[in-house]
């Protein structure tokens, strides 16, 4: 089966999920990715949200990125966990596989929402249907089976999952069904003008990091490929997740990378468009994600090597789609 297809037993599956969630007497724990981008969060607050309202014992495990940071109440966080409790479920969302959740040990009964083509179907449920736009979207639809009253509350999180996984709107996998699911979102009260303002604020460190993520920008093989990395000392990491969406705009590029150095390795952001996937050259340097959007952290190389590597993995993917 193609790991891109959609799930043709989707709400079949997703009718499973929710009898189950509704069934839990035990505690439920939300937990996301490392990382994690406005869709993370968006899906598993607004479902976060939707159990309690449902009277039921959940648990929210994620560490939202500063621009984020307005969408939970202080007191909806929950601390990570070594080890889950006796009779515990644990809801993984938009978790590309298990390694990647992050707060949350993945045992218990496992339930997997996600949209990434390349998970693997964890979990003793798995919802996995990379034709939707956002895993949040999947929330959407997840909450409907639930028979939860949509609040403005519910609803702001699980639009802000849309809103950032389509680009506002902008990317190839804004459809006219993720539309209607946006418009109904609206209509449930969600402040939309406020909403997407909102998401756009970056602190002032944010501008000033940007001059020197510029300074790095380099054009490959006639400008098909444009690249840039976090130099070295420039601190400002938690600041630096949107630069790969700023250079992919280069015109006549096909791909753009940002790279930056971890402790681990660097980490690698990738972005395509024109036939091009994100997604393969990813998969060739060890990540995984969706055609269009896709990464993968380099352990134990230096930013030279990764470079190295990103060039090669990008350069195969160019052939393959025709460009070389």
């Amino acid at each position: 089966m193609d790991g891109n297809a959609p799930d043709p037993k989707y709400w079949e599956r997703m009718g499973l999920v929710a009898a189950v969630l509704k069934a839990v007497e035990g505690p439920i724990y939300l937990a996301t990715h490392v990382d994690p981008d406005g869709d993370a969060i968006g899906s598993s607050l607004g479902l976060y949200r939707a159990l309690k309202a449902l009277g039921k014992d959940a648990r929210w495990v994620a560490d939202p990125p500063r621009f984020l940071r307005f969408l939970p109440k202080e007191e909806e966080y929950s601390d990570p966990v070594e080890k889950l409790p006796p009779g515990a479920t644990l809801v993984a969302l938009d978790s590309a596989e298990p390694s990647r959740v992050v707060g949350v040990p993945v045992e218990g009964f496992v339930i997997n929402i996600d949209h990434h083509g390349t998970n693997p179907r964890f979990g003793h449920l798995a919802v996995v249907d990379p034709s939707k736009a956002a895993t949040a979207q999947m929330v959407k639809d997840l909450i409907d089976l639930l028979g939860v009253e949509w609040t403005a509350e519910i609803a702001t999180p699980v639009l802000t999952g849309i809103l950032t996984d389509t680009g506002n709107f902008r990317f190839a996998n804004t459809t006219p069904e993720v539309l209607k699911v946006a418009a109904e979102l609206v209509g449930y009260g969600v402040k939309l003008a406020e909403l997407t303002d909102r998401l756009q604020f970056r602190p002032p460190s944010y501008f000033r990091l940007m001059g020197q993520v510029l300074s790095t920008v380099a054009f490959h093989f006639g400008g098909l490929l444009v690249t840039a990395h976090l130099p070295e000392g420039a601190g400002g990491e938690e600041d630096s997740d949107d630069f790969v969406g700023l250079i992919r705009y280069v015109e006549g590029s096909v791909v753009s990378v940002f790279l930056r150095r971890r402790e681990e390795g660097v980490k690698v952001s990738i972005r395509s468009r024109g036939g091009v996937s994100a997604q393969n050259i990813a998969l060739r340097l060890g990540g995984g994600g969706h055609v269009p959007a896709a990464g993968a952290t380099l352990k134990g190389v230096d930013l030279d090597r990764a470079y190295e590597l990103v060039l090669e993995a990008v350069q195969e993917e160019l052939k393959r789609a025709g460009y070389l």
